[in-house]
């Protein structure tokens, strides 16, 4: 989605088109919205929306812990029990992928998961899911929220202070986007990579198998 034509397109009820899709990316099983760009897009041309930053990031802050709380009651009520191989967005290996990156990063996964697209829908579930205590939920759950919605709109401030900038703006997501998805390519390809040596290694040990 192109997050300049979603934010002029909200009107005067830009605030609440930001909070809704934050809302809806960060724990309605919805991983496809621009979360990323549209925070960065914001901060940019914030101006000539007549978005004072602190709204931004107020509301955008209350916005996504209250998704990541959606997430979570999901994932405790009823777990993996919607997800299914052939389904087009509740796939059950998205869900693998997210619980298997609670489970390498514990809590922590809550703050580093917002960072990662896909990733970030999905691990406030496995958190539930996981049966994470709601107490422990909710301290990782805010400071992730916060540090993703500040570093992202801090981005677009930085951004918006080159001349030029809010005139390339479809340039500048491109690049947002193409950061963004670095680390789903980097986690697929080491995914591969890993299967790939475990694979050498199964055959090297039937080889010896088969000479013994």
């Amino acid at each position: 989605m192109d997050a300049g034509s979603l934010l002029q397109g909200f009107g005067p009820w830009v605030l609440l088109g930001i909070a809704v899709i934050v809302f809806i990316e960060s724990g309605l099983l919805f991983p496809f919205l621009p979360g990323d760009s549209l925070l960065v897009t914001a901060a940019i041309v914030h101006v000539s929306l007549g978005l004072p930053v602190w709204q931004l990031v107020l509301v955008a802050s209350v916005a996504a812990v209250a998704g990541d709380q959606a997430g979570y009651l999901l994932g405790r009520r009823f777990g993996g029990r919607w997800f299914r191989p052939d389904a087009r967005v509740l796939r059950t290996d998205r869900l693998a992928a997210a619980t298997a990156f609670f489970a390498r990063r514990g809590p922590l996964a809550l703050v580093l998961g917002r960072f990662v697209p896909v990733v970030r829908t999905y691990v406030p579930l496995a958190a539930g899911t996981a049966g994470m205590g709601y107490r422990r939920f909710v301290g990782w759950n805010v400071l992730g929220a916060v540090a993703w919605v500040l570093s992202m709109t801090a981005v677009g401030v930085l951004l918006g202070g080159i001349p030029g900038v809010a005139h390339s703006i479809d340039a500048v997501m491109l690049v947002i986007v193409a950061m963004s998805v670095l680390p789903l390519v980097f986690a697929a390809v080491r995914r591969r990579i890993t299967s790939r040596r475990q694979a050498a290694r199964q055959q090297a040990l039937a080889a010896g198998d088969e000479a013994a």
